[in-house]
């Protein structure tokens, strides 16, 4: 048996995965995926360009939709180059250091998406439960804090995960089952013990979006308790209104993210099957988010409106 670390003088070369099965039809599978990365990358720049060039949208909500766009802009980059780059030109090979860093950046930018939604949940609570006080608790200081202490927490948990899958030693097998580079996949590679690995992933995955959902499941219990309070229904209607955006954004994050923890553990479908959901899991919260604020954002949607009609009336 041959084994490999990250100490070898050659350079440690894994294999990522394109469709299993269905490698003969692998480009016209492509054409959907990459439709998805064009709306992906287009809709979060779009709205990245809006919130930067629209004075009214400097405000607590848009500053936190701009870092949603942004980190789900980061993420379609993550996988973008190695899924279309298997996918059409069969370019599988991916060496150690590639891989821990796509890996590092895949599941940080998962996990910066989830504190967002976390702060724009607190932004919501503050807008609706307390009004008065809303610009003084969210200035432009805080906000700029709460995304440090995101980053940190990202460093924090996905650092020791990095290193101690470069202590990893594998075996002759060093095919992955994704065409990106995933930690459960990565650890499974390995011929010697990966329990402190395990341990370690499902840390950060817990200490992240398993800390995260149940506090926005509790600000919204909050802030129902506090809508059903208000006398006037109209009132009601339109605050409950104002967090549609976020429930959705909310529930197309973690309902694929569950299905996705799931599915792996689901051995009845083909492995196509697991592959394709996988990596369409993947990118639904970047192509959904923009659609989604710019259909039910009153203001996203006037915005972008007026910068598409100053545009075409340039040409």
């Amino acid at each position: 048996m041959l084994v490999f670390n990250s100490s070898n003088a050659s350079p440690l070369i894994f294999f990522l995965t394109g469709i299993p099965g269905l490698r003969a039809a692998q480009v016209w599978i492509s054409i959907p995926f990459c439709l998805l990365y064009v709306l992906a990358l287009s809709g979060n720049s779009l709205i990245l360009l809006v919130v930067f060039r629209e004075q009214s949208l400097h405000e607590p909500m848009y500053y936190f939709l701009s870092m949603l766009s942004a980190t789900d802009l980061s993420l379609s980059l993550c996988t973008l180059s190695t899924t279309l780059g298997v996918l059409w030109f069969d370019a599988q090979e991916i060496n150690l250091n590639a891989c821990i860093s796509q890996m590092f950046f895949l599941h940080g930018f998962t996990f910066m998406e989830s504190g967002v939604l976390l702060a724009m949940a607190f932004d919501r609570f503050i807008a609706i439960c307390d009004p008065l006080r809303y610009t003084t608790i969210l200035t432009n200081a805080r906000i700029t804090q709460i995304g440090v202490i995101m980053l940190i927490r990202i460093v924090a948990v996905m650092l020791p995960v990095v290193l101690f899958v470069k202590r990893l030693t594998f075996c002759s097998s060093l095919v992955l089952s994704h065409s990106y580079c995933y930690h459960v996949d990565l650890i499974q590679l390995s011929c010697t013990d990966n329990r402190i690995n395990s341990i370690l992933g499902l840390f950060a995955l817990f200490s992240t979006t398993g800390f995260d959902c149940p506090c926005i499941l509790l600000s919204y219990i909050l802030i129902i308790r506090s809508v059903l309070s208000i006398a006037s229904s109209e009132e009601r209607r339109k605050a409950f209104n104002t967090c549609v955006s976020h429930i959705s954004a909310v529930a197309i994050f973690y309902i694929p993210l569950s299905l996705s923890l799931v599915h792996r553990y689901g051995r009845s479908a083909p492995p196509f099957v697991h592959t394709i959901m996988a990596n369409v899991f993947l990118l639904i919260p970047p192509v959904l988010n923009p659609i989604i604020y710019s259909v039910k954002t009153k203001q996203i949607r006037k915005a972008i409106i007026r910068i598409l009609f100053q545009k075409q009336s340039q040409i």
